[in-house]
């Protein structure tokens, strides 16, 4: 089946509370970030109908809180459903968030795994004692109601990098979705109607101030939230009112330093890819590169050659590599990076200006002769800008790349890899990766920053004790 965005528009979403349509009488508008223009609204929750909404969730937690079979069983059925739902859902994400249809489809089949990988996670007690004196043990019950609020990047993907563990611990859910990309998490609520118990997984959408309304709400126990720093703190401090238990994954300003033993040629691709994924559009992806001076001339021509021969286009086109800035303000913030970074004399050697046409295109730009000083490099772009900055000795390397309020990700690359894993030691990030950007971000291993990059790690086992509080349970002997 092949949807347009003119087929995605005229789709009607709903809200699902309940497992069933849930009655707004406001909706917003949404963009279609390849033309720069509305193509349709989506449904508006109001912060007053929050009570209802998460009262619906905190009564379906009492008996799903019980049945670990039938949790692990309802996250192969969603899998399943997002896998035979695929066609549309990616091409609601394409529609809404821009990237190319390819892209989408990647994105959900990532979304699948991390469903799966939480439905085959074995999780016991610990027991710490078991004898004739003594039996203690630790166990990990759920928190309740987990208010879930999700990005613009990948709508479908960073959804369940939350609803998969919270849901196997035995919470209940309400997810809010970005504003700028609702309709596929929408749209997703209605497909999983019948496949998830009716109150498990609540799906909404709406405007400011429906976000801070779900964090300072008193049902929720825990708030998982992915977005920006700013908000994030602003997230921290309402939830602490509370005492809510938080899980902040914000943002990044991720460094990849390239030692003087690289071989350019073999390594161009790779990190290209780390650093223009989803068109700069990841939270991990590489933002700013430090190459050693004897290598950083050669870097910057590889990279400007693979910049320059890419498809930048509408997502559902045919062959294209990269789509638009999802939206207005993350397009005005790149070209302003660009422009400041252009005024102080820095040289762009591939990209630097949006392309003249209807949406939010920029293509894939690389900037030379810049260092900390340059907002391109102090600050995260997330979009499709790559600064490339000199170095001369390790440690140099390592202090550019820590001085940065930032670290959530890194990468170092070399032909020898004991010399990169010994220096990735020193790097200040939750996750460094050697000859790869972002090998490590898989579902069995912990993904979460430093500093201002958050609080708290998703994925793993680690993941999902963040949606519980461990309890003692202790006594006599039970030999």
């Amino acid at each position: 089946m092949t949807l347009t965005a003119d087929d995605v528009a005229a789709m009607a979403q709903q809200i699902t509370v309940g497992g069933k349509d849930f009655a707004t009488e406001s909706s917003f508008d949404v963009i279609n970030p390849a033309t720069g223009r509305v193509f349709t609204q989506a449904p508006a929750v109001t912060p007053d109908q929050l009570d209802e909404i998460f009262t619906t969730a905190r009564s379906a937690f009492g008996s799903w809180r019980r049945d670990d079979d039938k949790r692990r069983q309802v996250l192969s059925n969603i899998a399943d459903a997002i896998d035979n739902s695929a066609d549309e859902l990616a091409a609601i994400l394409t529609a809404e968030q821009g990237k190319p249809l390819l892209d989408a489809h990647y994105e959900l089949s990532y979304a699948t795994r991390w469903l799966r990988y939480y439905a085959d996670l074995e999780v016991k007690p610990q027991v710490i004692r078991d004898d004739a004196e003594r039996f203690e043990e630790i166990i990990h019950k759920p928190l309740g109601v987990v208010s879930a609020i999700t990005p613009w990047n990948f709508p479908i993907n960073l959804a369940m990098w939350k609803v998969a563990p919270a849901l196997r611990a035995g919470n209940t859910v309400v997810l809010k979705p970005s504003p700028y990309t609702p309709l596929a998490t929408l749209a997703l609520g209605r497909i999983l109607r019948g496949v998830v118990p009716d109150g498990v997984l609540n799906i909404i959408a709406g405007p400011e101030p429906l976000g801070a309304a779900m964090v300072a709400h008193p049902i929720p126990r825990k708030v998982s939230f992915t977005g920006s720093t700013a908000v994030g703190r602003k997230v921290a401090v309402s939830a602490a009112d509370d005492l809510k238990r938080v899980t902040l994954e914000l943002g990044g300003n991720d460094p990849a330093i390239l030692l003087d033993d690289v071989d350019v040629a073999a390594v161009a691709q790779s990190l290209f890819l780390g650093a223009f994924l989803n068109n700069g559009q990841v939270c991990g992806a590489v933002k700013r590169v430090y190459a050693h001076e004897a290598i950083k001339n050669d870097l910057v021509e590889a990279l400007s050659e693979i910049a320059r021969s890419v498809r930048v286009d509408d997502g559902f086109v045919d062959g294209a590599q990269f789509g638009p800035v999802n939206n207005e303000a993350q397009f005005n913030l790149v070209s302003s990076l660009v422009d400041d970074a252009n005024r102080n004399g820095a040289r762009i050697t591939a990209g630097g200006h949006p392309l003249d046409r209807d949406g939010y295109f920029f293509p894939p730009t690389i900037i030379d002769n810049v260092n900390g000083d340059f907002r391109v490099v102090r600050e995260e772009q997330f979009g499709p800008v790559l600064p490339i900055v000199s170095f001369t000795t390790e440690d140099d390397a390592v202090s550019q790349a820590n001085d940065s309020k930032y670290a959530l990700t890194a990468s170092v690359w070399s032909s020898d890899p004991t010399r990169a894993s010994k220096l990735a030691a020193e790097v200040d990030a939750g996750q460094v990766s050697i000859n790869i950007h972002g090998g490590a971000t898989e579902p069995h291993l912990p993904f979460g920053g430093q500093k201002w990059s958050g609080i708290g790690v998703e994925n793993g086992p680690w993941g999902l004790e963040s949606f519980t509080e461990m309890q003692v349970i202790a006594g006599p002997g039970r030999v």
